[in-house]
């Protein structure tokens, strides 16, 4: 959003989204002084959805700052002004910082005090004779105590978190799946996979597609209660959010209709979405509206996890990490010890709304989707 002056063009802030009416300026990319290319980066706003960037309408000078860093603005309030330069005029010289002031040279140092040595008696050289000496221990750098004050998407998190727990009654059930058939599926096509869609092939789309079919089946971990929990509203479409850890703190994409896609379309959308948040060019729209989460607690090596309900959501689901394990297994009645690939699922859910049965039957059937359901003809 711009308007046009006589001395210049002036910034405003734009729609940033749905229901979104302000945002905090984080961070100006440029200075006044600067030159500054059209759709250039020109500053970071953070909302209590998403931190963004915002891009320089025109081409030009940045003539002067309205809003500083930390100012709460609204959506189409002023927050610069960029005086275009068409005839390549340069930019105000910028005055040079005054020369620090010359040290006085140090003192001369002090002549040392000689002391008198005495000679141990003999005594003394016995008894120290047998006496090692102490080994030495080597001392740790001490580090300096820092207090910074938390960016706005770190304190919207902590809030959330917190409003979660508060507002539903929260219970985690966790089984254990059998994955062997999907590592040997990756193994067998995942160069194939790479090279024909530019992704890697890992185990969250099909965690994904297990837990969007089992939906169909399970609608109530698929809901939302209204804030009376007198009503509740059985979706009739997924929208999925991927929790994606990001530099600016954890946040949650939504794929649009996941129940249409197939692995390699929830493997395009995953990645898109990560790509979009880690970069900074996820926009408030794409973290909303989400009916069901999943996070991946098993990227960074955690078995399980417990995790929170994405509000006014009735569930999330945790995926662990997949490890090599030697498990009992029995064929034609015969015990056997096989390394399987395993990883455990945990499920929280409402349980104003959730049984832990409605649960315990969501998980086995994405589990048994996991373990039976999947062959090359998913990956086209």
């Amino acid at each position: 959003m711009t308007t046009e002056q006589l001395d210049g063009t002036t910034v405003n802030l734009p729609v940033l989204g749905e229901n979104v009416e302000e945002g905090t300026i984080t961070r100006w990319l440029k200075q006044p002084g600067d030159r500054i290319e059209a759709e250039e980066p020109l500053l970071e706003v953070a909302t209590d959805k998403v931190e963004t960037e915002i891009p320089s309408p025109v081409s030009g000078i940045l003539q002067h700052i309205v809003a500083e860093e930390n100012e709460v603005v609204a959506v189409g309030d002023e927050l610069a002004v960029i005086t275009e330069s068409s005839n390549g005029a340069a930019a105000p010289a910028t005055p040079a910082p005054p020369a620090p002031p010359v040290p006085a040279p140090p003192a001369a140092p002090m002549p040392p005090v000689s002391t008198p040595t005495i000679p141990p008696t003999p005594e003394q050289e016995h008894q120290a004779a047998p006496t090692p000496e102490p080994a030495r221990r080597a001392q740790a750098t001490p580090i300096d105590s820092t207090t910074e004050k938390l960016p706005r998407i770190r304190r919207t998190i902590a809030q959330r978190m917190v409003e979660s727990l508060h507002t539903s009654a929260q219970l985690t059930t966790v089984l254990e799946v059998d994955v062997t058939a999907i590592a040997r599926l990756r193994t067998a096509h995942k160069n194939e996979f790479l090279q024909r869609t530019g992704i890697k092939l890992s185990f969250l789309p099909f965690f994904a597609k297990g837990a969007v079919d089992a939906l169909t089946e399970y609608r109530v971990l698929n809901a939302s209660l209204n804030q009376d929990v007198t009503e509740v509203t059985y979706h009739g479409v997924c929208h999925l959010g991927i929790a994606v850890d990001s530099e600016k703190g954890l946040m949650v994409p939504v794929i649009r209709d996941a129940q249409n896609l197939g692995i390699e379309g929830l493997a395009r959308a995953i990645a898109d979405k990560a790509e979009k948040v880690r970069t900074g060019k996820i926009t408030a729209d794409e973290l909303a509206g989400g009916t069901f989460t999943l996070t991946n607690t098993g990227s960074r090596g955690a078995l399980f996890d417990t995790p929170i309900i994405n509000q006014p959501q009735t569930g999330i689901l945790g995926t662990g990490a997949v490890v090599e394990r030697l498990v009992p297994t029995r064929a034609e009645r015969e015990l056997r010890i096989d390394v399987r690939s395993m990883a455990y699922l945990s499920i929280s859910y409402d349980h104003r709304i959730v049984d832990g049965a409605d649960a315990a039957r969501f998980l086995t059937a994405v589990k048994n989707r996991l373990e039976n359901g999947f062959t090359a003809d998913d990956l086209a």
